[in-house]
């Protein structure tokens, strides 16, 4: 099978983890015999702050860690979509694409009609900003896959028809895995970027206080730290270390324990979607404490997996708890790396694919929005699956 990927960076991760899931996925395809072409634009704005960052180089390093596959970098103005489409099977289109885009792979999938064409959306603006997705057409798109069922249910609501799927995101377990002969140096280790302050009043509660006063030996990754936020690390004593490929995170990040701190938009406007950080934290067998997310999906196993904390008193007493318990930090590591393995590796996903895609093979039409436009006309589907 031929599959082809359009993404904002597969070569960056820089403030763009979404690089991890689809990076996996792509590495799950080629392992199993099939051609992958992958599409990022040349001024790719994540790309151009890795190398003002870390140098040229640092795009070289994703080739040591995984397989070939083709990663080509366009020119929007001069994109030959009948090139980079040509024999395709499977199209994915990522939501941290220009709409414009969005609509011109539409209209090549409605004039070729030989290939199955998803968009695959991993964000909150459905929620939070959706006059943006407005922008989107979807004509042509055979189907949406939502990274959680909260998201599904926006698209259902908005009009979209029935072919929308829930797609969550999962660990590659060829890459984040246990490292034994890691002896830990650091009581805790954090990674993850500021969030646009999405998420300061929490980090404060749940990670910089408690660390600072239990006295823990810490450390923290992460890109787009305002002034105020490395401030607030110094205060707490924990030393600031830039920018980590998320390939050397496995290698890295080894301590005795690790935190989960959702952002705002996703505790309380999307429950029951983690993101990617706790799957691959789970991966490698780190326990996990996380501040309050509602698991509704039942993803995991609350409690046994992980540990969640419902204000910074508690997320104190638990780091306390599990620092002097290594039982109970066995417990936590082995739980959650079982889950991990039964449910939610790229494996999985990649397995789901096929089967969302045997599902749209039953009928033959492509998904076409409905929703009501601003301009106040409403289109009328006609759903034939």
């Amino acid at each position: 099978m031929r599959f082809v990927l359009f993404c904002h960076s597969l070569l960056s991760d820089w403030n763009h983890g979404n690089a991890h899931f689809l990076r996996g996925i792509c590495r799950e395809l080629v392992r199993g015999g099939h051609e992958v072409r992958v599409f990022e634009p040349a001024d790719a704005w994540s790309v151009q702050n890795l190398v003002a960052d870390a140098g040229e180089s640092a795009l070289l390093g994703m080739w040591f860690h995984y397989p070939p596959f083709g990663v080509q970098r366009y020119d929007a103005s001069k994109l030959d979509l009948d090139a980079a489409l040509d024999g395709a099977d499977l199209v994915l289109v990522h939501e941290w694409n220009p709409a414009a885009l969005v609509q011109r792979i539409g209209a090549h999938r409605v004039r070729s009609g030989r290939y199955r064409l998803l968009f695959h959306d991993t964000h909150h603006r459905m929620v939070t900003a959706p006059a943006e997705m407005d922008a989107y057409d979807f004509d042509g798109y055979d189907g949406i896959l939502a990274f959680g069922e909260v998201l599904r249910q926006q698209y259902l609501k908005r009009g979209f028809g029935r072919r929308v799927f829930t797609w969550h995101e999962a660990a590659d377990v060829a890459l984040f895995r246990p490292q034994p002969e890691a002896e830990p140096s650091l009581d805790l280790v954090w990674i993850g970027n500021w969030g646009d302050d999405e998420r300061s009043r929490e980090l404060s509660e749940y990670l910089l206080e408690p660390v600072r006063r239990l006295g823990l030996a810490a450390a923290a990754y992460g890109v787009r730290y305002p002034e105020p936020a490395l401030a607030a690390l110094s205060h707490a004593g924990i030393p600031y270390r830039g920018w980590l490929p998320n390939y050397e995170v496995p290698a890295a990040s080894a301590p005795r324990l690790t935190v989960h701190v959702p952002r705002r938009p996703y505790a309380l406007a999307l429950p029951g979607i983690p993101t990617i950080r706790p799957f691959e934290a789970l991966a490698c067998g780190i326990p996990l404490l996380c501040s309050a997310w509602a698991d509704c999906e039942g993803l995991f196993r609350p409690a046994r997996d992980f540990l969640v904390a419902r204000d910074g008193a508690e997320m104190e007493r638990l780091l306390r708890d599990v620092l002097h318990d290594g039982a109970l930090r066995q417990a936590l590591a082995s739980s959650g790396r079982e889950t991990i393995l039964a449910r939610h590796t790229v494996a999985h996903r990649v397995d789901e694919l096929f089967q969302i895609c045997r599902l749209l093979d039953g009928g033959s039409e492509a998904v076409r929005e409905t929703r009501h436009r601003q301009r106040g006309s409403a289109v009328q589907q006609e759903d034939r699956g």
